[in-house]
């Protein structure tokens, strides 16, 4: 038989026991609470922490390279193309400006007005030169007229006489200044008032005048060459003349072509020329979709071997259709990037930066 005391000792040690234990699952909670905090707190930092790729930029003889590898290369849409022969005629570059034709449309006004004259001029001495020579017939036969009747039938020929001459003075004299001031071809049309010149003063056509550089010159100058305005437009231009003065800028031969106000130009822009030299030329045409602009400058990325690019520079001196260029400096067959170039343009430039952050 238990005693009150023993059963009042054997109740404090189970409460003893039972608070230790609370006491010890508190300290794994905690401890486990804090091993738990610290590995989540090493994968924050981790994935907060800058990923530094390889760097895969360098220089091969001087030109720049990146490697890519063919799963980085599938992943970014990296595509290659190969470069088809393309034979073209040669082009000489050349300076255009558009003309402002105020003056030329000046001298067409001036011509027409002057026509007209003449015209009214001979009308009236149409009539007049009869009216004189009857009343000097009947005058100097049955003397039916008087002599002062006469004379003024003869005054007023002579007045109509004088018009008519003053008139064809002037036109013939609008007609040269319009021959010396805009050459033959567009002096014609604007006396024989035919549709160049008719296009020109309407501003359906504009007048290009093509400056060649000092020192170069053509035997004929092509019937059809083209001018670019911007990287991606071109327009056909047809030759009219040489030109009656050179750009005071270039002092170089020049001549005249129009260009169908379709093209977008004004009168002051300036604009290049290309004009065909006659001689064949082999090349390659790069597609417009190859080329990154870096510095005002065109480059391509060729492809070395499977996994390495390297970026070149390409001559705009040849410009093709839709923005195309040909050029001597790289084979055919040779492989280029269509698809992704401005891509490998700015990893080139960010693992030039990475390696500056490395260095300091």
């Amino acid at each position: 038989m238990s005693t009150p005391g023993a059963r009042k000792g054997a109740g404090g040690l189970l409460r003893g026991a039972l608070v230790i234990t609370i006491i010890i699952a508190a300290a794994g909670a905690a401890v486990w609470a804090f091993v738990e905090s610290r590995e989540e707190l090493a994968l924050e930092a981790e994935r907060e922490r800058p990923i530094k790729t390889p760097i895969r930029v360098s220089l091969q003889n001087g030109a720049p390279t990146i490697r890519v590898d063919a799963r980085t290369q599938e992943r970014s849409g990296i595509a290659v193309t190969k470069l088809a022969a393309a034979p073209y005629t040669a082009q000489v570059r050349a300076y255009g400006m558009v003309l402002d034709l105020a003056r030329l449309t000046d001298l067409a006004n001036s011509y027409a007005g002057a026509e007209a004259q003449l015209n009214i001029a001979r009308a009236k001495i149409a009539a007049s030169k009869p009216a004189f020579e009857r009343a000097q017939r009947l005058y100097e036969d049955q003397h039916s007229v008087s002599l002062q009747a006469m004379q003024s039938a003869e005054a007023a020929f002579r007045a109509d006489e004088a018009q008519v001459a003053a008139a064809e003075s002037q036109l013939r004299t609008i007609a040269a200044t319009a021959y010396q001031e805009w050459g033959p071809v567009l002096g014609r049309s604007l006396v024989e008032k035919s549709s160049m010149v008719t296009r020109l003063i309407e501003r359906r056509d504009f007048l290009l005048q093509v400056t060649l550089p000092p020192g170069l010159s053509f035997p004929e100058p092509p019937a059809v060459a083209a001018i670019e305005r911007g990287r991606n437009f071109r327009a056909a231009i047809t030759f009219v003349s040489p030109a009656t003065r050179t750009d005071p800028r270039i002092q170089g031969v020049s001549f005249f072509y129009i260009v169908p106000a379709e093209s977008g130009v004004l009168p002051g822009m300036n604009v290049l020329a290309f004009l065909p030299s006659g001689a064949a030329v082999e090349g390659v045409a790069v597609p417009a979709e190859a080329l990154v602009w870096w510095q005002d400058r065109a480059w391509v990325y060729r492809r070395i071997d499977p996994e390495l690019f390297m970026r070149m520079q390409i001559a705009t001196d040849q410009p093709a259709a839709a923005g195309a260029y040909v050029v001597k400096d790289l084979p055919a067959g040779a492989e280029i990037v269509t698809s992704g170039a401005q891509l490998l343009l700015s990893e080139e430039f960010r693992a030039q930066i990475r390696v500056g952050e490395d260095v300091r």
